[in-house]
């Protein structure tokens, strides 16, 4: 339920998702309990809720038949996703291949290349690799595109927080 109140201090009206024990005016700072609030509209549906504030502040301010004239939250919502140019145009306009951008973004939803993060491919290396030396650790996450100094600090502190054990060369993870 959502509720437009107005606050007694400085008169903005604001909407309160619910019924909270207290609410804090974002104009003056004013923490008020809610019930002692005055209530001007109540709704489940918050555009109906946006539109009578939308109205209230209107005609306090003397340009209700102004907002008349605009339409609805759901109408202006509408308009606002047509206006403006496509993904595609603004590509074009910038001077990128439409098609190039399409088939990068499709290699990086599919999977191809390193979605993982530096930590994440030290530690899949650490899985799947058996008992490896950390010359191991750094090949394989080379080829994911880590850094080797960025591996041997990250075994360094997966060793110190116990994460990983260390013996004769070889990294094992706990």
């Amino acid at each position: 339920m959502y509720s437009v109140v107005g606050c007694p201090d400085c008169r903005a009206l604001k909407i309160v998702d619910g019924r909270p024990e207290t609410t804090k005016c974002q104009r003056c700072g004013r923490t008020s309990q809610f019930e002692k609030l005055r209530t001007f509209y109540r709704n489940e549906d918050v555009d109906a809720v946006r539109e009578i504030r939308a109205r209230l502040l209107a005609e306090r301010s003397g340009h209700g038949d102004a907002y008349e004239a605009l339409g609805t939250f759901s109408d202006l919502d509408e308009d606002a996703d047509t206006a403006g140019m496509s993904a595609e145009e603004f590509l074009d306009r910038s001077g990128l291949d439409t098609d190039a951008v399409a088939a990068a973004g499709d290699r990086a939803e599919g999977g191809q290349g390193s979605s993982m993060s530096r930590r994440e491919t030290v530690e899949t290396a650490l899985d799947d690799l058996d008992r490896p030396t950390e010359d191991e650790v750094v090949d394989y996450a080379a080829d994911h595109g880590v850094p080797a100094d960025y591996v041997r600090s990250a075994l360094a502190r997966l060793a110190r927080r116990g994460e990983v054990t260390e013996s004769n060369g070889r990294y094992r993870r706990l």
